[in-house]
């Protein structure tokens, strides 16, 4: 589940009175059954609103070279409605901010973490000098909604964001060694709507004109396609290729921007201390271990449980940063006030990640349109 957002928002208002809702902290939870939403979800017959989602809007003739000059991403020859994805690191090229990236041809939409919206505008703001943009945070006058792409083209949206993975954008490297990815069938785009919009698509919703689903589908699926998110996977200390987002938002071939050098040394010379996981969990009995949970092998304490959902196929399901030498094979298992859960892993970075030597390279996307 994600962080709280304003009790006042308008997912509260809108959509707290469509039948069925249930909604916590501002956040559209699920609509009476996570587990049939997932399927709706998937097969585009509903769309989920996020209001655990910002919107950070960036104006003017130098905002494309200006973000690439910042950013992990080569964005200076972005062509509308293009998508991708950025980091913005600190020093030593640990994530602060992650962002789902489209352009207009006049704005950028920059699709955040709400929790983290006003800090990334509010250093984006300190980064402009002067240079021609603006940015503004965007998040109380646009909103987003998830979905298949066909399902969140007809909301009139200002922009859509399709995601790129598990595609390997140009320029990115993908670690994770399995083919097919998982989430090589997960269809999934972010349209911005304008609040008339938003306030229309909970119109049609309460009418029973449109069918919705809430975030813990939108959850499941992500963890299901080993999908990395900022609020859950960048702890403050994550590299990225320790949650192979090298693949999506980093362009190893660009000029220099903030650490830079970090992620170059890692994929070249070196491995990431930590890797990301699937755990599978025992699904015997209704314990869901919460995010922040340590996992453990054999007693000793490996890493720690990131995100966690009832998948409507696999069933509980988690992803865990755990030690770059855990073996792959290890069991492992995960404690909760209620008790042990035994959970199997699934390879997503392997230990030997680095070192590009090691690393067969995969095949290479283009960004999706």
């Amino acid at each position: 589940m994600t962080g709280p957002v304003d009790a006042e928002s308008s997912v509260s208002g809108r959509f707290a009175a469509v039948e069925g809702a249930v909604v916590a902290g501002g956040i559209l939870s699920h609509v009476g059954s996570p587990v049939r939403e997932q399927r709706d979800l998937a097969a585009g017959r509903a769309v989920a609103p996020l209001a655990s989602r910002g919107v950070v809007m960036v104006s003017g003739p130098d905002r494309l070279t200006w973000l690439d000059s910042i950013t992990s991403q080569a964005l200076a020859a972005l062509a509308p409605g293009e998508s991708t994805e950025l980091l913005v690191l600190d020093p030593h090229g640990h994530i602060e901010h992650a962002a789902a990236v489209v352009d207009d041809g006049e704005r950028t939409w920059l699709i955040v973490d709400r929790s983290r919206a006003a800090a990334l505008a509010g250093w984006l703001g300190r980064m402009r000098f002067r240079l021609r943009v603006e940015v503004t945070d965007a998040s109380e006058t646009h909103h987003v909604v998830g979905g298949s792409r066909a399902a969140v083209a007809a909301l009139g949206a200002d922009a859509v964001w399709i995601d790129p993975w598990p595609g390997v954008s140009i320029g990115g490297w993908g670690y994770a060694p399995t083919d097919p990815h998982p989430g090589a069938d997960r269809d999934w785009a972010e349209a911005v709507v304008d609040d008339g919009a938003h306030a229309r698509l909970a119109a049609a919703a309460g009418s029973g004109a449109q069918s919705l689903a809430g975030e813990l589908a939108a959850e499941a699926l992500r963890i299901a396609a080993w999908r990395p998110r900022a609020e859950r996977e960048a702890d403050g200390r994550t590299l990225p290729h320790e949650a192979d987002w090298l693949r999506t938002a980093v362009h190893l071939d660009k000029g220099c921007y903030r650490g830079q050098e970090t992620v170059a040394k890692v994929h070249n010379l070196g491995h990431p201390p930590r890797r990301l996981v699937l755990l599978q969990l025992d699904g015997s009995d209704a314990v869901l271990p919460e995010p922040g949970v340590e996992v453990f092998s054999q007693g000793e304490t490996v890493g720690v449980v990131t995100s966690v959902a009832r998948h409507h196929e696999e069933g509980p399901i988690a992803l865990a940063f755990v030690k770059r030498t855990t073996p792959e094979g290890a069991d492992l298992e995960v404690r909760t006030p209620e008790g042990v859960v035994a959970a199997a892993q699934e390879t997503i970075v392997p230990p030997d990640a680095g070192r590009t030597a090691s690393v067969p390279r995969l095949p290479r996307l283009s960004r999706r349109h």
